[in-house]
């Protein structure tokens, strides 16, 4: 990844780490990637433990790669990890960003999901169902615009800007399978447009 950085971390800051990602697994309602603006301010900002280029890189890559979109954490750990001293810190990385991630909300996903199925026809589990879909666009919108601030000259990319809001009203107002705004896309982007 680029912008390597060389780091010494003890095992506090390991800790601290995998703390970090506990806190945020409770938080990453609409999936992991929802909280993506949060590990950027902590691993770059904060904590100084990435760089600019590794994290966009990371999230970049675990996005365009087949499988679950909470790859870019293994990406994540795994660089500040080799920015640490190399592989066994890497799979360290890994390990505790992952597990840190996955295990509270899995677990909170697992005993909420049985009791509201349980519970399916009370209004207040009705309610909240319809309540939380503002909240997961809102943190859609802010990741978005967190991985789209990055470029210094984000005015010069007027065309994406527009194809951004032309698809998020395609895909609110007409049924299309989502494939076909990717090959859309694919298409503007290899002959250069966007």
């Amino acid at each position: 990844m680029t912008g390597a950085l060389s780091l010494s971390l003890g095992w506090a800051e390991w800790l601290d780490l995998f703390l970090h990602y506990v806190s945020l697994s409770l938080l990453s309602i609409g999936g992991a990637i929802t909280t993506a603006p949060d590990m950027h301010r902590y691993l770059v900002e904060q904590q100084h433990w990435l760089s600019e280029g590794q994290f966009s890189a990371s999230v970049a890559l675990a996005q365009a790669a087949p499988g679950p979109n909470v790859l870019f954490i293994a990406l994540l750990g795994w660089n500040v990890g080799m920015n640490a001293g190399g592989i066994p810190s890497a799979l360290l990385g890994v390990a505790l960003t992952m597990s840190g991630i996955l295990l509270p909300s899995t677990t909170l996903t697992y005993l909420a999901a049985r009791w509201g199925h349980r519970n399916r026809e009370l209004r207040g589990v009705l309610a909240f169902r319809q309540g939380m879909a503002p909240i997961v666009i809102a943190l859609l919108i802010a990741t978005s615009w967190t991985l789209t601030t990055v470029n210094d000259d984000a005015a010069r990319d007027w065309p994406l800007w527009v194809m951004t809001v032309l698809t998020a009203l395609i895909v609110w107002r007409v049924r299309i399978h989502m494939l076909w705004l990717l090959a859309g896309g694919a298409v503007l982007g290899w002959y250069g447009l966007i």
